[in-house]
């Protein structure tokens, strides 16, 4: 949400904001709104005003025993009633038009975030590892020998319909043992406090999180109300919203691992084949609340963290920053880290780390209590993959793939294998 101060304050700096997101200037039509409201706010005081001077006058002209002058406030009374019950009426009506207008417009991007229309514009921060070098043309994760019978399409599309699989077995195995290594490294090596949060949320937190109003269709609801979470960035963020927190609280790391929903409204005809786009998927999450001079640093250190998962397990990846036309909603500035998937021959998005700034602070009204004292503040609050499981057991199969069709693990996967560290071709570990 943006602040309507800021906007009154400098409406071509707003508007200068939404064109690097290829967006049209909207700050003369929402100041006219803001303008109404607070002609209607304003108006509705005077006459409350004067409707208060008029009640204390009922009183006196009928000490006097002026009838006449007795009747004639009282009627003013009245109408003065009536006028601010209607003025209050109209200046609800525009409050909520100008919040909902506000809702539906993008988080303005960082000075630093490099401007372009799309994902060919992003920009490559850094490379780590090298991507290996097969004697075999490489599968993609579905058709490797010792995957193929434990990754059920069919099966689940039986049960499910398309976008759905089914893993069983030692793949299954492998799956479980990324989500928990994940989170194990994060609680005990990046010191984020473990959560264990609903996937069911009301209203009020998918628009807290800005995934509503705009992005109702790239979510699941249930016929009572309750919305599927898209990643639980949704319940950790929103437990800070109502909250004025002690600045020395300040940061709160928090991860969970969690079932993930999207409808993929948008991505008709994306990725069908394979795992790399479901419905239904497994994320491990990291979200930080924090002190809006620190926001910058947390997520350097979040990026560190998701990075490091992927380094401990030997994939290659890439870090790109996103381009104004390719960075998220909410998003103030986002990192994208993209694993090597050798079947597909390149880069492929596993983690964004983003910052919000204040951005959903503000629909939250999250805010802390400065060190000594003074006004509460909007805290910023940060989200970031660390990572996406299934896409981790695309990278980790794809690239320990053996030409007959077995697969060697990472050795970092070990402990939660009992100790195997290879995928046979016939889809054993061992």
């Amino acid at each position: 949400m943006h602040d309507i101060r800021a906007i009154r304050e400098n409406p071509a700096a707003f508007d200068a904001a939404l064109a690097r997101r290829g967006d049209a200037p909207v700050s003369s039509e929402i100041l006219e709104l803001d303008s109404q409201r607070r002609a209607r706010i304003q108006a509705s005081e005077e006459a409350q005003a004067e409707q208060n001077r008029a009640s204390k006058d009922v009183g006196a002209a009928k000490a006097k025993g002026d009838d006449a002058e007795f009747e004639r406030l009282r009627a003013l009374v009245a109408e003065k009633k009536s006028e601010v019950a209607a003025m209050q009426a109209e200046a609800k009506e525009l409050d909520a038009k100008l919040i909902d207008m506000l809702a539906r417009i993008a988080n303005a991007p960082a000075a630093d975030v490099p401007d372009g229309a799309d994902e060919n514009d992003n920009v490559e921060v850094r490379k780590w590892g090298e991507p290996k070098s097969f004697a075999f043309a490489p599968k993609e994760h579905y058709e490797i020998a010792g995957v193929a019978a434990s990754m059920d399409f069919e099966l689940a599309a039986k049960i499910s319909g398309a976008r759905f699989v089914m893993l069983k077995g030692a793949v299954a195995r492998i799956h479980r043992a990324l989500a928990q290594f994940m989170i194990d490294t994060h609680v005990d090596q990046n010191g984020l406090t473990e959560m264990n949060s609903p996937v069911l949320v009301r209203d009020e937190a998918m628009y807290g999180t800005d995934k509503l109003p705009k992005f109702g269709d790239d979510s699941y609801q249930t016929t009572n109300g309750w919305w599927l979470v898209p990643t639980s960035e949704v319940p950790l963020t929103y437990t800070v919203a109502d909250e004025i927190l002690e600045a020395a609280a300040l940061p709160i790391r928090m991860t969970a691992h969690t079932l993930c929903f999207r409808s993929e409204a948008g991505s008709a005809g994306k990725d069908t084949a394979g795992m790399l786009r479901q419905h239904q998927f497994e994320k491990v999450e990291m979200v930080s609340v924090t002190h809006p001079d620190e926001s910058d640093a947390e997520q350097q250190r979040m990026l560190k963290c998701a990075e490091g998962i992927l380094e401990a397990l030997g994939i290659p990846y890439r870090t790109v920053i996103l381009c104004t036309g390719d960075m998220g909603f909410g998003a103030r500035r986002t990192f994208d880290i993209e694993a090597w998937i050798p079947g597909q021959n390149t880069y492929r998005e596993i983690s964004s780390v983003s910052t919000t700034g204040d951005f959903q602070a503000r629909r939250m009204n999250a805010r802390f209590r400065p060190e000594g004292g003074g006004k509460p503040e909007f805290v910023h609050t940060l989200n970031g993959s660390g990572l996406a499981v299934g896409r981790c057991l695309i990278a980790v199969l794809e690239n320990g793939q053996r030409e007959d069709g077995s697969v060697e693990l990472p050795e970092a996967l070990g402990r939660y294998l009992g100790g195997n560290t290879i995928l046979t071709s016939e889809g054993k570990l061992e």
